[in-house]
């Protein structure tokens, strides 16, 4: 490994202590740079292929200035430190670094972390160099964990590349993206493209979860520890021993229990309640459809859980912008449900131009949804015209532009209320809203409590 790596962090001991690790890696290392005067001179000499750096140095500049310089010269770095200032963490996010390391960082996480900057700046200059790759994962190479799922837009074809990536790295992974595009189907293909897939994935959403037993759920409690604790529960954590965990809508955990997760991915030790502390062997991938980095501004989620958790992000686009998956995935869909009822269907043209047309606020899960809903209801041997909910308005591309203006909470907000009213406010049951936005009911009535969804 020929890279080369400058490190810039004035704390003797830390700046050591990477070096060693890049050396032992095989990677060339520049002389640290204690500031950043040090380290313009450095880069004046010799263009490291990335850099290191810490956000408080010696002088009057900060990491954040130097990494504006950085950005003009096409260098790529990641950001040493997590500072818990809202401004100053607003400010390193706008300069647009391939990472954050917390520290104390662990050897592991620091050369995952390397080899996903080095991958995200490569291809950031060959999209700059007009190079693009008409197909990312050519279907004879893919891993069978990725082979069925459809993925034909440029888009999606990247996650598809990154999961595959990171599948091996045993690295904490952070799914992103709207409800229904997919992320526990991404979170399944991590696990069994990973060296843990002997054992099951543990699925945990984290929505749905009562506030008085999320603790008790995620690392257990032993028996007669509070009222109604009969008997001893291992917590999903401990179930998840030598597996994958994942944590669905981990943006809806309290910060009271963020902080004993921040300690999860730190120390890899959980603590259930009533008992003592052990040490677990378990990987996480979580997922939101939240933008964590408003929730850490507003103080709502943890800073330095955020840095941790986005060790490796990915995100997932919604259906709208991947409008070369919606045939496949509808006929995939077809063929599903079609088999599933005893039924031979094809879509016709009329259905497939409404299908691509659509905007998808609720995503694959939504169109998988309206494709099984037409599948019971067809008669003939063909769907020709599909029913799309008319009280969601289709929405052109200025429009778009215009509704970015709102916030995803917002937007989340809108539509459950809109499926609300178009349920007559049913929240359960055949025909209720939890039916036709496939969650759980439990879930739907949280996110109702949280978002102060009310009864006009």
């Amino acid at each position: 490994m020929n890279s080369k790596i400058l490190i810039v962090e004035d704390q003797f001991v830390e700046a050591n202590n990477l070096e060693l690790i890049l050396k032992k890696a095989g990677y060339r290392v520049f002389p640290t740079a204690r500031s950043v005067q040090e380290a313009l001179k450095i880069i004046g000499n010799e263009t490291p292929d990335l850099v290191l750096l810490d956000i408080m140095l010696r002088g009057p500049l900060t990491g954040i200035d130097l990494a504006k310089t950085l950005k003009k010269e096409n260098i790529a770095f990641v950001y040493l430190s997590a500072n818990s200032n809202k401004k100053m963490f607003t400010d390193a996010k706008a300069t647009k670094p391939y990472g954050f390391l917390v520290k104390p960082f662990r050897e592991r996480d620091l050369l995952v972390m390397l080899e996903v900057a080095s991958y995200l700046h490569q291809h950031e200059k060959d999209q700059k160099k007009g190079q693009t790759s008409p197909e990312l994962l050519p279907q004879s190479n893919t891993p069978d964990a990725l082979r069925n799922i459809i993925a034909n837009s440029p888009d999606m074809q990247e996650v598809l590349e990154k999961a595959k990536m990171v599948a091996k790295a045993d690295t904490s992974v952070l799914l992103m993206g709207e409800s229904g595009t997919g992320k526990e189907v991404i979170a399944n293909a991590i696990h069994y493209l990973s060296p843990r897939n002997s054992r099951p994935l543990v699925v945990v959403n984290c929505a749905a979860l009562p506030p008085n037993l999320i603790e008790s759920e995620l690392f257990g409690h032993e028996k007669g520890t509070f009222t109604g604790a009969l008997t001893k529960r291992v917590g999903k954590f401990e179930q998840a021993e030598s597996s994958t965990i994942f944590l669905d809508e981990i943006g809806e955990l309290p910060l009271d229990l963020q902080i004993k997760f921040l300690r999860v991915l730190q120390e890899r030790e959980i603590e259930p309640i009533g008992g003592n502390t052990r040490k677990i062997n378990v990987r996480v991938i979580a997922a939101t459809n939240r933008e964590l980095e408003d929730e850490v501004i507003a103080g709502r989620f943890r800073m330095d859980l955020y840095y941790r958790l986005n060790a490796f992000p990915i995100l997932l686009p919604p259906l709208r912008e991947r409008k070369s998956d919606i045939a496949a995935l509808a006929r995939h869909f077809l063929n599903k449900y079609a088999l599933q009822y005893g039924k031979s269907l094809k879509l016709g043209p009329g259905a497939i131009s409404e299908l691509t047309n659509y905007h998808w606020p609720g995503n694959v899960r939504e169109l998988e949804n309206i494709i099984e809903r037409h599948v019971i209801l067809a008669e003939g041997p063909a769907i020709e015209t599909i029913e799309l909910k008319r009280n969601v308005k289709r929405t052109n591309d200025s429009e778009i532009k215009s509704d970015k203006l709102k916030t995803l909470v917002e937007h989340e907000r809108d539509y459950i209320i809109a499926v609300l009213e178009k349920c007559n406010w049913k929240i359960y049951g055949a025909g209720g809203a939890a039916e036709l936005l496939d969650i759980n009911v439990s879930t739907l009535n949280s996110r109702i409590k949280k978002l102060g969804i009310k009864k006009g």
